[in-house]
């Protein structure tokens, strides 16, 4: 996956579409991912104690990752992501200003 945790991403398509967010979850074997603040669904919490009262949460859900792209830490732009060899190691790489990422 080419998308990891801590990644700055935009939002493509759905109702947060063109807002930017960090990603707090990956979920490569479904491939989505989590984005703090953003795909907010509202979850209702029982009281746990007696005398305390239930309320409502908003809970960030998993979007796919086809919906979002990385935005480069280098050039600041949203874009796709590349991977090339840097010696011996892999890394990935920004398609637009083809720098190294991470």
């Amino acid at each position: 996956m080419k998308i990891k945790k801590n990644d700055t991403v935009l939002i493509v398509r759905g109702k947060d579409a063109g807002k930017t967010g960090k990603v707090i979850k990956v979920l490569p074997k479904e491939g989505r991912i989590s984005v703090e603040g953003l795909n907010v669904a509202k979850k209702h919490v029982k009281p746990k104690r007696q005398g305390e009262k239930g309320q409502v949460v908003g809970v960030p859900r998993p979007i796919f990752v086809s919906n979002v792209k990385l935005i480069c830490t280098r050039c600041g732009k949203a874009t796709r992501v590349g991977y090339k060899f840097d010696g011996e190691i892999k890394k990935r790489f920004c398609k637009k200003c083809e720098n190294f990422i991470d």
